[in-house]
């Protein structure tokens, strides 16, 4: 009797947030009929698009012990970059949207590798080093708009292009563009942490980052690449959230790296390093994106919607911790 009930403790203590999800999929539901209409999903998909790709960043750099708090930040210096620099992008079209987004990407690749030096050269804390980052980048933000919006103009091809992509989904499958991307952005990262050296070493880091040392392996050279790499994904989620109303607004992400770090927590990742699951991180995400969800289609005040986070939150960490005393018994 012990062991089926320990076993049934086991299974439900591994696939938590699986049923977590699954939950909140049959109260939505059974709350809302629009919960389940193509519409509502769709826009669902597209507003979770930049979370998951800043948790996504946030996840490499948590495996390897860190914290990140500027993505948010670092996201509203990509959006107003790519709504300033498409006026004068080269050639027009598609050609002067790709240069404008890949504007907006280098320059988040840039803030995150000056946290990433901060940390993995200068052996700054990553909380200190990202929270500094996170004041200059909001600081960049409303110097680079004047805190003021910036529309796009609306007579260029670049903008139809980017609102397009930001709204009208694939032809023949109906799945938004953004959502298409991520999905990509996904496959890529489960290759990098399952498939390559890059990724092993990441998580080998925060697992025994003394151990990896004493091996001769370039740890700071890890470090600044998982910040790096964060802070690229946090420029292309601004030009997503961009894309949505062809607005450029320096408040765009703000709290994003909250609701990014506690995806990766509720997703099982440990904040002390080395332990983390892309496609758990994701579930993190949706689990997020559901509590609002359907609390907006409830109109229900946004103020409860963080209690609720905070209560999962808080059971995924009691679960975790729990599947961690299990399997040292």
């Amino acid at each position: 009797m012990n062991t089926h009930k320990s076993t049934f403790f086991d299974w439900f203590v591994k696939y938590n947030i699986w049923l977590i999800l699954l939950l909140l999929i049959l109260v939505s539901t059974w709350l809302s009929d629009a919960f389940l209409t193509e519409r509502n999903l769709y826009n669902l998909m597209r507003q979770l698009v930049p979370l998951c790709l800043v948790s996504l960043g946030m996840l490499l750099v948590v495996l390897t012990g860190g914290i990140d708090l500027s993505v948010g930040s670092i996201a509203a210096v990509g959006g107003m970059a790519v709504s300033m620099a498409l006026p004068f992008g080269p050639g027009g079209g598609g050609f002067g949207l790709l240069f404008c987004v890949t504007l907006a990407v280098v320059v988040g690749a840039f803030l995150g590798a000056i946290t990433g030096t901060l940390v993995a050269v200068f052996r700054m804390a990553p909380f200190i080093a990202s929270l500094a980052m996170m004041t200059m980048a909001r600081g960049l933000a409303f110097m680079m708009s004047n805190g003021q919006p910036v529309r796009l103009p609306r007579e260029l091809d670049a903008t139809r292009i980017l609102k397009e992509f930001g709204s009208k989904g694939v032809p023949g499958i109906g799945l938004p563009w953004p959502v298409v991307m991520a999905i990509v952005v996904i496959l890529a990262f489960i290759i990098l942490l399952r498939r390559t050296k890059f990724g092993r070493l990441t998580i080998a880091t925060g697992s025994n980052e003394v151990a990896v040392r004493l091996a001769g392996l370039p740890v700071a050279r890890y470090k600044f690449a998982v910040y790096a790499i964060a802070g690229a994904l946090a420029g292309m989620a601004g030009v997503v959230a961009t894309s949505r109303t062809a607005v450029g607004t320096a408040n765009i992400g703000s709290g994003l790296e909250l609701d990014a770090i506690a995806a990766c927590v509720i997703g099982g990742a440990l904040l002390s390093g080395g332990k983390g699951s892309v496609i758990n991180t994701v579930v993190g995400v949706c689990i997020l994106g559901l509590i609002g969800n359907i609390m907006n289609l409830l109109s229900v005040p946004a103020y409860p919607q963080q209690i609720i986070k905070g209560l999962i939150i808080l059971l995924a960490v009691l679960l975790q911790s729990a599947a961690s005393k299990s399997e040292r018994v």
